[in-house]
């Protein structure tokens, strides 16, 4: 027996912290009833459990994708408000996945897709500090010494952020705008438009470009590939082998 959130999370249907909230959403249920306890536990291997109707026991494939996440759309499985959610896109996948984190409704840019809790719950846990590159559209031009002050790290409402590595790709002759990009390993809400921010420079558009090692190449606005074994073996191990030796990933596309 184990508690439900670590179940759901396990199950890669959502983080603990996530599975906590849908817990008492009552948007869970088990063997058909819906629960809203945190300490309700169950027996994963013999209890029927489902989150929004669907049910998440152990996938018979474990399912690892990459997708180019488009802008106005929301890194979840569903959505209240009934906005576009990042599942929607990969209607050809019938297996419950989870997003791997979260990118904001504006923001565009590489998120993996998965099934597979144990590694998501790595990729995700700080301590492996796994890294992740933005391109930033800012307002005004960024100075050398603003640049250097995100290197160290700068000041938030939460805290002084780790050291980023920041470099200056384009600017607009009439010093209106410019192209910073960014190297963060920690994953604080909103974080790199908040570093922006705090230098002086409002974000006007934003991209995640790298996870992990795993790039965008190839791979167009809205669309989205499955991971080689390779690169599942690489994340893995990048991520203290949370989840041992994959079986095999899946090699559907769009």
């Amino acid at each position: 027996m184990e508690r439900l959130q670590k179940i759901i999370s396990k199950a890669g249907a959502a983080s603990r912290r996530e599975a906590e909230r849908l817990i008492l959403a009552g948007r869970v249920t088990v063997n058909g009833l819906t629960v809203m306890e945190l300490g309700t536990q169950a027996d994963a291997d013999k209890d029927i459990i489902a989150v929004d109707g669907v049910d998440i026991g152990a996938p018979k494939q474990k399912l690892y994708f990459l997708l180019n996440k488009p802008g106005k759309c929301i890194s979840a499985v569903r959505d209240d408000r009934g906005r576009r959610t990042v599942v929607d896109l990969l209607p050809e996948v019938k297996e419950y996945i989870y997003p791997v984190g979260r990118l904001d409704y504006d923001t565009e840019g590489l998120l993996l897709l998965t099934n597979d809790g144990e590694l998501m719950n790595g990729l995700l846990h700080p301590r492996y500090e796994i890294e992740k590159t933005y391109i930033a559209k800012a307002q005004g031009l960024i100075t050398e010494d603003e640049l250097r002050r995100l290197r160290r790290g700068v000041m938030l409402e939460d805290g002084m952020t780790a050291p980023a590595r920041a470099r200056l790709l384009e600017r607009a002759d009439n010093g209106a705008w410019c192209r910073v990009q960014l190297t963060i390993h920690e994953g604080r809400n909103r974080q790199v438009r908040r570093m922006l921010q705090a230098v002086g420079h409002r974000v006007q558009s934003l991209k995640r470009t790298a996870f992990a090692g795993l790039t965008l190449e190839g791979v167009p606005r809205g669309q989205y590939r499955s991971l080689t074994a390779g690169e599942v073996d690489r994340l893995k191990k990048i991520a203290g082998d949370v989840a041992g030796t994959p079986a095999g990933a899946s090699h559907k596309e769009s």
